[in-house]
């Protein structure tokens, strides 16, 4: 993390700048499925709030932000959770994305959460190499898993195994 990077968790202070940069990432066509972003409302109700967290610079400009979801209500996935992390455009290449991967991989694991996981677009090549990067591998590939713009897309499943969740 450089000195104009502060990663502090993310509140309904950053909602029109967190909506943004997803929206962004939306609009570039490699981060996600989703063709809209999600209202601030609906982006908190998924979230679980004690795992997110915004990057600002030294003026509270955010920077990207990182968040977790359930990916089961069953308990035997209790230490399950599946991340997103977008930075804005003009922030990457600073350490943003390895910053907030950082947070919540200290915050997941003194929570008790064994497995972090996502997906990733192949072409979203700078996404793969932070997650590497942060300690994820891959796991594999979901081929041609859906349509995005009328083009079928893979995906690449990543996880992160806690070391000390046992």
């Amino acid at each position: 993390m450089t000195a104009s990077i502060l990663v502090v968790p993310l509140t309904a202070d950053h909602a029109d700048e967190v909506v943004a940069i997803h929206r962004a990432g939306i609009d570039e066509g490699n981060a996600t499925f989703e063709t809209t972003a999600p209202s601030w409302e609906r982006f908190d109700a998924a979230k679980l709030p004690e795992h997110r967290f915004a990057a600002v610079d030294e003026t509270g400009r955010v920077l990207g932000w990182v968040a977790v979801t359930r990916v089961s209500d069953r308990c035997a996935y209790a230490g399950v959770v599946e991340h997103s992390v977008y930075v804005h455009p003009d922030a990457r290449g600073r350490g943003v994305a390895s910053a907030l991967l950082k947070a919540l991989v200290e915050s997941t694991e003194a929570a008790g959460i064994w497995t972090v996981q996502s997906g990733i677009f192949p072409e979203n090549t700078a996404s793969l190499a932070v997650h590497e990067r942060a300690g994820f591998r891959i796991i594999g590939i979901r081929e041609r898993i859906g349509r995005h713009h009328g083009v079928w897309r893979d995906v690449i499943l990543v996880e992160r195994r806690s070391g000390t969740v046992q």
